[in-house]
């Protein structure tokens, strides 16, 4: 039993720093590293993928909607055009850096408003699907478990990977719940293990109803700007271990 995790990293702006990224890239296996649109710039990239080396992270694109003040985490009106050329150009950023750094670009993971448009939407899913192959055809996808992302990059031909969230709160429907819902995201760390457990062994999620879903996943998110991420990802990845599961990066285990 092998499981991936990831979390959301080089967020920071210029001066002003979200997040916990030294203290997680000890315990992640995977980072999706913010490209400037919704979070990150030019110094906090090459920052980031100096650091993901150092820790031997598999590091990935994390391309989301042009949308600093809303950390793109709002929905905006964009052609399938518009979201191909936005996705090109963020993944291009990232690759060049990693090249620059002797390190291969391992996915490249939606961000935010971006993520949950390609999970429900064709076109978007497509869109993003066609940008990643064109830039990046040796990458991995990663897209919510059983949505039109998974569905699009597997039908152009890329390797992908079911993604399943530690810290979010599912609909019935296998869709995140919407963060302005009460306890869309989970706080506490029992419901946050209690979560990934059911998930790993037994290949299900709670919902907001109390229903059981079936969720099967190669790799798990921690969101990187959640409260004491770093603490949990350390006893998460600890347990999991005792347990007998291997933790490690995406491309070493499918």
């Amino acid at each position: 039993m092998h499981i991936d995790l990831n979390a959301d990293v080089g967020e920071s702006f210029g001066t002003f720093k979200i997040g916990e990224d030294q203290e997680l890239f000890r315990h992640i296996t995977s980072a999706n590293i913010a490209c400037g649109f919704h979070a990150g710039d030019f110094n906090v990239m090459e920052e980031t993928v100096k650091r993901a080396k150092e820790h031997g992270v598999g590091i990935g694109a994390h391309p989301g909607y042009p949308d600093l003040q809303g950390f793109g985490r709002r929905a905006l009106q964009m052609t399938a055009r518009e979201i191909y050329n936005c996705v090109v150009y963020q993944i291009g950023a990232l690759r060049i850096f990693c090249d620059i750094y002797g390190v291969p670009l391992q996915h490249v993971k939606p961000h935010g408003a971006l993520y949950n448009a390609a999970a429900d939407n064709p076109a978007v899913a497509e869109a993003v699907a066609e940008a990643v192959y064109d830039s990046s055809a040796d990458v991995y996808l990663f897209g919510l478990t059983n949505s039109e992302l998974i569905k699009a990059g597997q039908k152009v031909g890329l390797k992908t990977a079911s993604e399943a969230f530690a810290d979010r709160l599912y609909s019935d429907d296998g869709r995140l719940c919407s963060r302005l819902l009460p306890n869309a995201v989970l706080k506490s760390f029992d419901d946050i293990f209690e979560q990934v457990k059911e998930i790993i062994f037994n290949e299900r999620v709670k919902t907001q109803s109390g229903q059981w879903l079936p969720m099967k996943a190669n790799t798990i998110c921690l969101h990187g700007d959640g409260d004491h991420v770093a603490h949990h990802t350390m006893l998460i990845r600890k347990a999991l271990e005792k347990a007998g599961v291997l933790v490690e990066a995406i491309g070493k285990e499918i």
